[in-house]
C-alpha cells in the first residue's frame, strides 16, 4: 500500500457550500478513516477554509482519485484545483524518527 498526498484548493466563495456539506462530508470520512494518514482544511490568515490535504492510502493514483471523488465535498464542487502525488513519510514526529 503506498501514500498519496492530495492538494485541493477551494474556489472563491465556497465556504457556504462546505457548511451545507459538512455533515454528509463528516459521515464519508469516517467510512474511510481506515484508507487516511490524516486529513484536515487549510485555513488562510483570518481563520477561513481555503483547501484541504488529505494523505491516503492507495494502490495507485487512480485508486487515491477514486476515494477523492466519492467525497461529498468533490460532489458540492468547492475545489477549484486538485493536485494528487505519491508521498513517503521521510522524518518527523508521525513516522517515529526518520527512515534513513
Amino acid at each position: 500500500m503506498k501514500a498519496f498526498a492530495i492538494y485541493c484548493t477551494d474556489k472563491p466563495d465556497t465556504e457556504q457550500k462546505r457548511l451545507d456539506t459538512r455533515s454528509a462530508h463528516f459521515a464519508h470520512i469516517e467510512t474511510t478513516l481506515d484508507n487516511l494518514f490524516v486529513a484536515g482544511p487549510f485555513k488562510n490568515a483570518h481563520g477561513d477554509t481555503v483547501g484541504s490535504l488529505l494523505i491516503v492510502k492507495a494502490e495507485t493514483e487512480a485508486d487515491a482519485r477514486a476515494q477523492l471523488e466519492a467525497d461529498p465535498y468533490f460532489h458540492a464542487d468547492i475545489w477549484a484545483d486538485i493536485r494528487i502525488h505519491e508521498f513517503t513519510a521521510a522524518a518527523g514526529d508521525w513516522i517515529g524518527g526518520k527512515i534513513w
